[in-house]
């Protein structure tokens, strides 16, 4: 039985393990941001892989711009407000563009 009000959220430790899969998101992005960095620097830079890492870096930056702002939208009191669509989207785009970027490099 709930000892709450109907229609009350309880939300528990939900905000908490969102805002950590965000950060682990974010670290993901990074250690393929930073490796990429490292095999473009390695193997010479012509002008594909500067292109390559310019896109993962874009990339990089848009995921840490919508985690940090989803992080803060979490940290409020509250019920938390709903990621928007055009975030979500403009996530995996980023993540695409981190990850594809990265490719790039590699192979380039």
């Amino acid at each position: 039985m709930t000892s709450g009000v109907l229609g009350e959220r309880d939300p528990g430790l939900q905000p908490e393990r969102t805002r950590l899969a965000w950060r682990r998101t974010t670290l993901a992005s990074t250690v393929v941001a930073v490796l990429a960095g490292k095999a473009g620097l390695g193997g010479g830079a012509s002008a594909g892989v500067l292109a390559a890492g310019a896109v993962c870096c874009a990339g990089w930056v848009g995921v840490l711009a919508v985690a940090q702002r989803r992080i803060r939208g979490l940290a409020g009191v509250g019920e938390p407000e709903r990621l928007a669509v055009r975030w979500a989207v403009g996530v995996v785009v980023c993540v695409l563009l981190t990850v594809g970027g990265g490719v790039g490099v590699v192979l380039g």
